[in-house]
């Protein structure tokens, strides 16, 4: 087991630093949830992690992801260690976003980056995780990292992962949820978000990697829909994400979608609590 723990289930989602963001971070503590992983793109700037630990008061964050061609190395480490000493154990940096021809060789030497060196802290190994998908990046996490953050997998893979990372590396998996029982209308809003990540080449090669084919990266049809996303009742959502536990994940973060931009979906968060969190 790792030395991480985020419980069984946290928050997948975008917060900017908005009042609106703010008060939900809060409602996600009081609903009892242990972590938030927040989503890259709409994180305005490091700052916000500062200003959502102080907006809250035990619920910990985790940046899933700080992708590495926006943020320098000494950026972070600068980061982690005011919140290290003004928060100790409430942020975790999670990185990725390696677009470039050598991802790999990126990350890696980012990592050296963060590493301690000529005396001066970086960002602590058991404090840092990586966004990672395939079996090389799954074994850098192992490596050199405290585990791995997959989004858009199956529990057969889940095991797969596991099986690279070991047993005492973290295993923190996102998994699209919908809290709507029609299934038609379910399966409508899953694959509207779906649907953008197979034109994403890293994407494709994982999903293909779990066993499905072009027809159904075009096509989206209900078997994979159906394999990354979670819908039904809370109950229902509840037993399908917990495959991914007895698959070997250690956490399982939920992205909550509805099918409508706006603000934070704290009713839908705090429906599902109690199936998630007893």
């Amino acid at each position: 087991m790792t030395s991480l723990d985020f419980g069984a289930f946290g928050i997948t989602t975008g917060l900017d630093g908005s009042p609106h963001s703010l008060e939900a971070a809060a409602a996600a503590e009081e609903a009892g949830y242990p972590a938030i992983w927040l989503s890259g793109g709409p994180l305005p700037g490091l700052p916000t992690i500062t200003d959502l630990i102080d907006a809250t008061s035990t619920i910990r964050f985790v940046t899933g992801i700080l992708a590495v061609d926006t943020y320098s190395a000494a950026e972070v480490t600068s980061a982690y260690a005011d919140l290290a000493a003004t928060a100790p154990g409430r942020f975790t940096v999670g990185l990725g976003g390696a677009h470039g021809p050598h991802p790999i060789a990126t990350l890696n030497a980012f990592l050296d980056q963060l590493d301690d060196t000529a005396g001066q802290p970086g960002v602590p190994v058991e404090h840092r995780l990586l966004a990672a998908l395939g079996p090389r990046m799954l074994e850098l996490a192992r490596d050199r990292t405290s585990g791995a953050y997959p989004f858009l997998i199956t529990p057969k893979y889940t095991a797969e992962a596991r099986q690279i990372l070991g047993p005492d590396k973290l295993l923190a998996v996102s998994h699209l949820v919908v809290l709507e029982t029609d299934p038609e209308r379910a399966r409508a809003i899953a694959r509207d978000t779906i649907s953008f990540f197979p034109k994403l080449p890293g994407y494709a090669a994982s999903l293909k990697r779990q066993g499905f084919t072009d027809a159904d990266l075009a096509d989206l049809p209900d078997h994979l829909i159906d394999s990354l996303a979670a819908w039904g009742t809370p109950t229902q959502i509840a037993d399908k994400l917990h495959q991914h536990h007895t698959a070997g994940a250690d956490h399982v973060a939920i992205n909550v979608i509805t099918g409508v931009t706006g603000p934070q979906p704290i009713a839908q968060w705090q429906a599902l609590a109690p199936a998630l969190l007893s």
